[in-house]
């Protein structure tokens, strides 16, 4: 447990002595509250105020760091004024002491000095004045109300207003922090969606580049070569093609041009005919009629991964792609034979697979790839279900 820090801050410690410079000031006038003959006064003398004024003016050390203790021996060094001709100077600290109590001390004390206090001024004001019927007897009531009540409602005004002012404060901060939480997170988004189409851009030509170049290298005759030369070529350009449009969209319309169009699956038959270049032996069934933007554009690039992975790992065999527009989802099954295959392979990392399975969760939809068995042998399958309906509504 920690050891609670007793030591006074500097402003109490100015407060005590002021209260007792202040009291010894009206002791040396002779000014004191009540006069050497009322019958109040027990203790008799000049010197027997000096008692409380001190004690109470040592507890103005302890207001911040023992608030509670501090009212509680200012309360008894009070009663004992009271049996002194008294010390204005005592009782102001002592207002200043139940003020510190509930700004300073604990939540309960902050709730149960008010009421307190509150009770001790009714009974102040309604006993003596059932006791003596003297209208003069509801100022005691008044005077206990200014030395306890007031000073603690005051407090308690204070401590709410500092506590709203905290809370204020925690939510301002727990504000910033989820701000720079979001920003974060938008920020890694894009970065994914950045890397998704950077690579869907570029892998599926670099594959073919690196393929064709493998084998004209590896095979000594001339017109492979220049076949291979042109493919090289051609994919070489439409990368260009490809990543001059996405830097044209990173630079968020520079010049005032606006990027190219995104891909649609009308676009469908110029990628299989790229693949067909490239050396795929491709087929196509599509039927998928019109579907939400962000839809066609996942199923896109879907298919683009799929023939980019066919052409990098796939055996020798037909690549058959297959779209399908159920009522409510876009149905995508690319198959591909599998096994061991004779030529060049282009090495993989897996991004292709990470960023099919991305797009289709963006969309809640479901992907999954791997191997099956079928009556034309060994395939591997890629299946994607990307939802319209959702996505037909949030355009709407």
């Amino acid at each position: 447990m920690a050891v609670r820090h007793l030591r006074p801050p500097r402003f109490d410690v100015a407060v005590a002595l002021a209260g007792l410079l202040g009291g010894l000031l009206l002791w040396g006038f002779g000014l004191g509250v009540r006069p050497d003959d009322d019958p109040v006064v027990l203790f008799e003398g000049r010197w027997a105020l000096l008692v409380p004024l001190t004690v109470t003016a040592c507890c103005e050390l302890l207001r911040r760091t023992a608030p509670r203790t501090a009212l509680a021996v200012g309360t008894s060094a009070l009663a004992g004024d009271v049996m002194t001709q008294g010390s204005i100077a005592t009782i102001v600290m002592y207002t200043d002491l139940m003020y510190a109590a509930v700004v300073y001390g604990s939540p309960a004390t902050a709730r149960r000095l008010p009421w307190i206090t509150g009770v001790l001024t009714l009974a102040g004001m309604l006993v003596p004045y059932a006791v003596w019927r003297e209208p003069e007897a509801l100022l005691i009531g008044l005077v206990v109300g200014a030395v306890t009540f007031a000073p603690a409602s005051t407090g308690l005004i204070v401590r709410n207003h500092r506590d709203a002012a905290d809370a204020a404060r925690l939510q301002a901060e727990q504000t910033a922090l989820l701000a720079e939480m979001d920003r974060v997170q938008a920020v890694t988004a894009e970065r994914s969606r950045m890397a998704r189409e950077l690579h869907d851009l570029v892998a599926n030509h670099l594959s073919a580049i690196a393929i064709h170049s493998t084998a004209a290298l590896s095979l000594d005759d001339p017109a492979t070569s220049k076949d291979a030369l042109a493919v090289i070529r051609e994919n070489s350009v439409q990368g260009l093609s490809e990543m001059r449009r996405l830097i044209g969209i990173l630079r968020d319309g520079a010049d005032d041009r606006e990027p190219a169009a995104t891909p649609t699956l009308d676009g469908l038959g110029a990628l299989i005919g790229t693949a067909r270049a490239n050396g795929l032996d491709v087929a196509l069934d599509a039927e998928h009629g019109a579907v939400p933007a962000p839809v066609e554009l996942a199923a896109y690039r879907i298919v683009q991964e799929s023939l980019t992975n066919a052409l990098k790992h796939a055996a020798p065999g037909r690549v058959e792609v297959r779209l399908y527009r159920s009522p409510d989802a876009l149905e995508i099954r690319v198959t591909s034979p599998y096994g061991d295959r004779d030529g060049p392979r282009a090495p993989g990392s897996g991004a292709g697979l990470v960023g099919m399975r991305e797009r289709a969760a963006l969309l809640d939809g479901s992907f999954e790839a791997g191997p099956e068995d079928g009556p034309e042998g060994k395939r591997w399958v890629v299946r994607a279900t990307l939802p319209v309906t959702d996505v037909e509504q949030g355009e709407a």
